[in-house]
């Protein structure tokens, strides 16, 4: 078990990494935005869902492999990046798609719950960044005197976890509550599809520059 001075460094240190928005935080405040809080909150569980996933990977060492193989990291890169700008793609055509008729969007969608769901999962589990935080930071706070590492690594992913998703709630939280009474216009609905569609290729674009060194 680490120590409680340990785990009061590791939270400090998660908090400090975690108040600054990253790529995550961005994609969920899209989507609130753009589709409103269930939807958001939805993307929360499929975003934490993959950092589970990743929690697994890194406690049995398969996430270092993936990061020592420039292969492997290529290709998690590249098929995160491409998941990225079709996500994007789809939000601006959605955008160009619409049109006002007496006040309502005609042929305005809005995806479906586990489309949201599967949405945020991909995101996360694709996420070059998402492989190297998680291959370079937890192992920081292991101390193999303290017991084996396999369960000291899943005890700060879990621990690293939930302090994620009450961080990544809040913004979603907020950013779906500020955005409430923008979404019923429609033209601003429009906006905000291609806001969006914007903000996954940028974020696409991001992920394409990241390596593993």
């Amino acid at each position: 078990m680490p120590s409680l001075s340990t785990i009061l460094v590791f939270l400090a240190a998660s908090i400090g990494l975690l108040l600054i928005p990253g790529p995550v935080v961005v994609y969920l405040v899209t989507r609130s935005v753009s589709q409103g809080r269930r939807a958001g909150l939805v993307s929360l569980v499929g975003v934490h869902l993959a950092t589970s996933v990743y929690v697994l990977l890194t406690a049995l060492g398969l996430s270092t492999l993936l990061t020592a193989s420039p292969t492997a990291f290529t290709v998690v890169k590249y098929l995160g990046v491409g998941y990225l700008v079709w996500l994007g793609v789809c939000k601006l055509w959605t955008a160009r798609a619409h049109r006002v008729v007496d006040g309502p969007v005609a042929g305005q969608t809005r995806d479906s719950l586990p489309r949201v769901l599967w949405d945020g999962f991909v995101v996360n589990i694709l996420s070059p960044k998402s492989l190297i935080f998680f291959t370079a930071f937890l192992p920081q706070f292991v101390d193999t005197d303290r017991g084996p590492a396999t369960f000291q690594l899943l005890f700060f992913g879990i621990l690293f976890t939930v302090v994620a998703i009450l961080s990544d709630g809040a913004y979603t939280l907020v950013s779906s509550a500020l955005a409430g009474r923008l979404r019923r216009s429609p033209a601003v609905q429009r906006r905000l599809d291609r806001s969006s569609g914007v903000v996954y290729l940028l974020l696409g674009a991001f992920a394409a520059l990241l390596s593993p060194s």
